[in-house]
């Protein structure tokens, strides 16, 4: 596993920490915008132009999000943008409807064809058999690979696997190809670009003479656990894995020898294990071709992945077989291969959609916002959308301040936020070991940034500020001003906020007491009758 010098240093890992799944490849996305300047609002299902964008799982906020400039707003439900019309996104889930459309356009694609959950088993066999083997079974309408089973060698190996498919999955609508031999490449177009391509190797272990599968599986997805893309998508141990090596000879308890490798799956997509490789430049062009034709084969597809089978080692092998469309593909393995450069393929995205933010960007790397206070809001229910503090645009300017003295009052540093606020400086505050603190600011004004350190001095009630040191600060900012503190200082802080509780809760009581002694004085029984007559006033007219 390739560490994050290899993977784009405005998407390292200390970026996307808090965005796995589905959500990193919306939280990539909404970033790229986000730091040209545009703004970014996130939202929850169905809100403004979302009631007419088809989505689905959409389980929980930081999916759906929009990007607007001062011209124009465009709606994002994780990498697809609202250029790429509902229609599209239909064809693209229905993986028949697809193979007819491109099958039209002349894109090569497996023979095979469709059977209904009114259709027997028989009947599938039936086709198998004749079509030839071996073949590959999946699922009308699935997703992520899941119910996939390819290189099915036999009528006993299907009837097998139907039977696996669409009573234990309970997929009924099932496809039935030829199986095409080859590596399976995703490759992601925007227009009529290649901007990003992954080989995808299907999950596999390598032996060391000493582990068991079952141990040489649980180190692997250690390793994975260190990628921001493949930490959601460990390898599973369960019964479709056991029988695929079962019919190698081997069981989880198997020993491999000293670099023996071992596939564990025919099925090679990330999200169930499978490895990505970056390919982007060695990916001949005809391949390229084929992929951008096959989008500019469905209307309204503007940009999307293309699953391709290419045999490149194959004399027959041209163009490669696209297998699928997907318009909502996820990026990660794009963006963090275990192998190979990553891609930039949200700033593509954002070319597209915003091409006049293209080279705006002094500072792409420097700042980001934290997700999970951004979604908040929205996972609370206490708010449809939620706008996030706009970044810094332009060339940000950072110190580190290092404050010796008595200055480790809570009070002192919610009056350094204060003030970082009020000069558009973004922060934070820590304690530090010996008693020191060290203060964090940024912003697009120099001047500033090195005003600051005038602040550190002016609250002498809270602070006896003895020595500041001053440093260039080079790290990321976090938009906003964070006060960072250990536990003592948190305990501090709480105490101050239920005591500004007992305050405001004293405050109200007092005022319930003088509103009954108001109400029962003799003023407010004389003027009865008037507050009556006014009410009756107000009724009639």
């Amino acid at each position: 596993m390739e560490d994050d010098k290899q993977w784009l240093p405005h998407l390292s890992s200390k970026f996307v920490s808090d965005a796995h799944g589905n959500l990193l490849d919306a939280y990539a996305v909404s970033l790229e915008g986000w730091r040209r300047g545009l703004k970014l609002r996130w939202h929850v299902k169905d809100s403004e132009k979302f009631a007419e964008m088809t989505t689905w799982f959409v389980d929980r906020p930081g999916q759906l999000f929009s990007l607007s400039s001062k011209d124009k707003t465009h709606y994002f439900f994780r990498t697809r943008g609202d250029l790429v019309s509902n229609e599209a996104v239909a064809i693209g889930r229905d993986k028949e409807k697809t193979k007819e459309v491109l099958n039209k356009a002349g894109i090569p694609v497996p023979e095979g064809r469709r059977f209904t959950e009114t259709e027997a088993n028989e009947e599938i066999i039936k086709y198998a058999n004749a079509l030839g083997y071996p073949v590959v079974l999946k699922p009308t309408d699935g997703s992520f690979g899941k119910g996939v089973i390819a290189n099915i060698t036999s009528s006993g190996e299907l009837e097998y696997s139907l039977e696996y498919v669409r009573s234990d999955l309970n997929f009924r609508d099932v496809i039935l190809e030829r199986f095409v031999t080859g590596d399976d490449y995703r490759i992601y177009v925007v227009d009529d670009q290649v901007v990003g391509a992954i080989k995808r190797i299907p999950p596999n272990v390598t032996g060391d003479g000493v582990n068991t599968i079952r141990a040489l599986i649980q180190l692997k997805n250690e390793e994975r656990s260190l990628n921001p893309r493949l930490i959601s998508c460990p390898i599973e141990i369960n019964q479709e894995l056991t029988n695929f090596i079962g019919r190698k000879g081997y069981t989880l308890d198997s020993i491999l020898s000293q670099n023996e490798p071992l596939f564990l799956s025919s099925i090679s997509n990330v999200s169930l294990g499978g490895d990505p490789v970056d390919v982007l430049d060695e990916l001949p062009e005809q391949v390229k071709r084929n992929a951008v034709n096959a989008i500019k084969a469905v209307p309204g597809l503007i940009h999307a992945a293309v699953d391709i089978m290419y045999d490149e080692n194959s004399p027959n092998s041209t163009s490669g077989t696209v297998i699928e469309l997907n318009p909502t593909a996820q990026l990660g393995g794009i963006l963090y291969p275990v192998k190979g450069k990553s891609r930039d393929v949200p700033a593509a995205i954002i070319d597209y959609y915003f091409p006049e933010t293209k080279g705006v960007l002094e500072n792409k790397g420097k700042t980001y916002f934290d997700f999970h206070d951004v979604l908040d809001p929205l996972n609370s229910r206490q708010g449809y959308i939620t706008t996030v503090t706009p970044s810094p645009v332009g060339k940000l300017y950072a110190k580190k301040y290092t404050v010796s003295g008595d200055v480790q009052d809570i009070g002192y540093h919610r009056g350094l936020r204060k003030q970082a606020f009020e000069r558009y400086l973004h922060g934070f505050v820590s304690n530090l070991e010996d008693g020191d603190i060290e203060v964090i600011v940024a912003g697009t004004d120099e001047e500033m940034v090195n005003d600051f350190r005038n602040g550190l001095t002016e609250d002498t009630e809270r602070a006896t500020v003895l020595e500041i040191q001053e440093e260039i600060y080079e790290e990321p900012i976090k938009v906003g001003f964070e006060i960072k503190a250990d536990l003592k200082t948190q305990l501090d802080e709480l105490k101050l906020i239920l005591q500004e509780l007992e305050v405001t809760e004293l405050a109200l009581k007092k005022a319930e007491v003088q509103n009954r002694k108001f109400e029962q004085s003799l003023s407010w029984k004389i003027s009865k009758p008037v507050r009556l007559a006014g009410t009756l006033l107000k009724k009639f007219k």
